[in-house]
């Protein structure tokens, strides 16, 4: 007797099950139509999904099988590795697999009523002349004979080079080896604001290669364009932020992650994924090279690396010199701000150093990690202070438009004419922002052309090319900038970086700040003397003779690591420790502490993993959006025993009876505590 033939498919559901459809009579499916989207029916509408599976039979009867609908083959079948790494991504950061594989697919490319696709203009190939590289140093050559002779296979390796190094150039010389091989390269930036600089740059290197880029900000059709591009093999460079891991690449030999250290590759909402650490796992299931690269590598990478616990996981290659005949690393100086009291937020030794830049036509860099005017307005006659009303957080003063901003749930208010209070009409701003900063430069040096850069004043990418090219033109003097202008960049005239007010990510209660600090302070001060001027580097702080800025003083990251790295082990923290967070919010704190208690003592808890819990808090910041926030923290030694109970625990959680506005999620590895 003839059976119908099934077709299980991944649709974007919250639900951690894949569904089945019949396939219609006379229609018959074969295993290489898998990876191919379809069209199938649900419930009243109909959704886009992937064809995972043609099993012999399905758990429910046959009748009860809706038919499937079209079978979309305007595109090749998504590859079999793309497969794996979204099964992998599933499984280990306990998510649907139906919400990771239509999620990192194009908007466009998973809409019921598909729009016929455009060829990518991005993709094709120019006829322009390639930009001819420069020379190498000895230090570049060597690292490159390095990667050369470890031969094929997976081999993973962290750059460890200082800034202005020619990290780049590395990339570059694979990405031209892999071409060369007829291999697509992956080559991932943190932030979007990285992108512009560096697409040009490889785009001048290979002109005739196809290059796209894939980023939040393209839209659905330009992505859409570039993610097929990629899929058919017409894009040969794939240039993106961390969701462009879930790119399909089918002839992929070889990934890049620049700025490795950074916290944007990890994914803070919906899947919470590092998209770092997926490119090591995709590396390792295609068999290809990977390049982690950093001037002040992240504590796990360095302990891959560089620690026997690591077991040379990653081989570590190193750039000490900067690449730049003549540039040197800038001198990095601590201004006692006990003894040289700031005035408005500004050292005299830090006044005089801006003089003598403004003097000698060079550019000075002023870095703030605090945009806004002000952190706070407030009224001294009755204490009130501009609090949002939807956090647990203030509203921070934006004097330029006049208008109060929560930079947590995004709320604004006009700014007050009087204190809402008591009336009182002498509000005052404590603190200060990058608008307050830069106005305080204006009044101090009014010939100077001050230029303040955050995401205020570079909201889109449009925005922030403009800013950059006024940099590099000399169409500005002194800079006022956030962690913006802390990477990436090489303006030739820079040759003065001062940090304003690093001091208060020494004590923060999250024991990552000072690896945080320490990267940004290093990776801002890299920016000052990348050419022939001399650089140097300024530090206001209370604290000159603590180790982090004596660490900065000599440049000295794998001091700094390795002290940081002991510190760890002996607290039994990562990367000697795996850890996952459960966090719940709710309208009000107790229903939220509550659930993270009931799931405390769910029967998966008891002593059949070896886990350690700590108790549910209220998170740092308590309350975001109206909702209260809680969580509660899961430590094991062992990543497999940590897999193990979360695989066992969350069942028991999803079966808990929650109140109905309560939500919470799981984060596996988490960054933010």
């Amino acid at each position: 007797m003839f059976l119908p033939q099934i077709a299980r498919v991944a649709l974007d559901l919250p639900l951690r099950r894949l569904f089945d459809y019949r396939v219609a009579d006379g229609e018959q499916l074969s295993a290489s139509d898998i990876g191919y989207r379809v069209r199938v029916p649900f419930g009243r509408h109909e959704k886009v999904g992937i064809l995972v599976e043609l099993p012999e039979a399905s758990d429910l009867p046959l009748a009860q099988l809706k038919p499937l609908g079209d079978v979309l083959r305007d595109l090749p079948p998504l590859p079999a590795d793309w497969f794996r790494l979204a099964e992998f991504c599933a499984d280990y950061y306990h998510v649907p697999l139906g919400q990771v594989m239509l999620s990192t697919v194009p908007a466009g490319l998973r809409a019921v009523k598909q729009v016929k696709a455009r060829k990518s203009r991005a993709a094709l190939p120019n006829a322009a002349a390639a930009a001819k590289p420069p020379e190498l140093t000895g230090e570049q050559q060597v690292v490159l004979t390095s990667i050369a002779e470890s031969g094929d296979g997976f081999h993973a390796y962290l750059l460890h080079g200082v800034t202005g190094s020619g990290k780049t150039e590395i990339y570059l010389r694979l990405i031209e080896r892999a071409l060369a091989d007829g291999q697509q390269s992956l080559l991932l930036v943190p932030e979007i604001n990285l992108t512009p600089q560096l697409e040009a740059r490889v785009a001048a290197r290979f002109p005739a290669a196809g290059l796209v880029s894939l980023h939040s900000e393209l839209g659905d059709a330009a992505r859409s364009r570039n993610w097929r591009a990629a899929l058919t093999g017409e894009a040969r460079i794939v240039l993106g932020t961390r969701l462009a891991i879930f790119t399909p690449l089918p002839e992929l030999g070889l990934i890049v992650v620049d700025e490795e250290h950074d916290a944007s590759f990890k994914q803070q909402d919906g899947i919470r994924y590092s998209a770092r650490d997926l490119a090591v796992l995709r590396a390792r299931q295609r068999a290809i090279k990977i390049v982690l690269g950093s001037a002040t590598p992240s504590l796990e990478s360095w302990a891959n690396a560089t620690t026997a616990a690591g077991r040379g996981r990653y081989r570590l290659l190193t750039l000490s010199e900067r690449a730049v005949e003549g540039a040197r690393l800038p001198a990095v100086q601590r201004i006692d701000t006990r003894l040289d009291k700031p005035q408005d937020g500004l050292s005299s030794a830090l006044l005089r150093a801006i003089e003598e830049r403004l003097a000698r036509g060079e550019q000075s860099l002023l870095f703030l990690n605090r945009r806004g005017y002000a952190p706070v307005l407030a009224c001294a006659a009755c204490g009130w202070t501009s609090h949002c009303h939807r956090c647990a957080a203030n509203l921070v003063l934006h004097l330029a438009d006049r208008r109060l901003r929560c930079h947590h749930c995004g709320f604004e208010a006009r700014l007050p004419k009087a204190c809402p209070t008591c009336g009182n009409q002498d509000l005052s701003a404590f603190g200060r922002g990058t608008q307050r900063l830069e106005a305080v430069l204006a009044a101090r040096f009014p010939e100077a052309r001050v230029l303040r850069v955050d995401r205020d004043a570079a909201s889109s990418r449009k925005q922030w090319e403009a800013l950059v090219a006024r940099i590099y033109s000399g169409d500005a003097d002194i800079l006022v900038g956030t962690q913006m202008l802390a990477k990436g960049h090489d303006f030739p005239k820079l040759t003065l970086v001062g940090a304003i007010a690093p001091d208060a990510a020494l004590f923060a209660a999250d024991w990552r700040a000072p690896e945080r600090l320490f990267a940004q302070l290093m990776q801002v001060a890299g920016r000052a003397g990348r050419a022939e001027h001399p650089g140097e580097f300024l530090i206001q702080t209370q604290f000159p003779e603590h180790p982090l800025y004596t660490a900065l003083v000599g440049h000295d990251f794998p001091g700094f690591a390795a002290e940081l790295l002991d510190e760890r082990q002996q607290a039994g923290f990562p990367p000697y420790a795996h850890q996952a967070m459960l966090r719940a919010e709710a309208p009000l704190m107790a229903d939220a502490l509550g659930f993270l208690k009931s799931a405390r003592h769910c029967p998966a808890v008891e002593g059949q993993h070896a886990v350690t819990f700590y108790d549910p808090v209220p998170m740092r910041l308590a309350r975001r959006a109206s909702f209260e926030r809680g969580q509660l923290l899961v430590e094991s030694p062992a990543r497999r025993a940590l897999q193990g109970f979360l695989a066992d625990w969350l069942p028991q959680l999803e079966a808990i009876k929650a109140p109905s506005r309560l939500r919470w999620h799981l984060e596996v590895d988490p960054l933010e505590f």
